[in-house]
């Protein structure tokens, strides 16, 4: 059983090939700041869906690391 507190970091969509896709069609035709804004909304929203601090936090610091 894994820990509800814990990031998941196996893959796990089912199609992530048409889940990029779909992220891909919705950044189209928006300018740069556009773009930005939206990846911002979608993050929040996201993280509202989540629904738990614990785990934005390791998906932050996660994401941080990547850079």
């Amino acid at each position: 059983m894994t820990d509800p507190k814990a990031l998941l970091t196996e893959p796990n969509l089912a199609d992530p090939d048409a889940a990029y896709r779909l992220i891909v069609q919705a950044h189209r035709d928006l300018s740069e700041a556009e773009s930005a804004a939206f990846n911002a909304r979608l993050v929040l929203i996201l993280a509202n869906h989540l629904g738990d601090v614990e785990i934005l936090r390791q998906a932050l610091a996660l994401a941080r690391e990547a850079r």
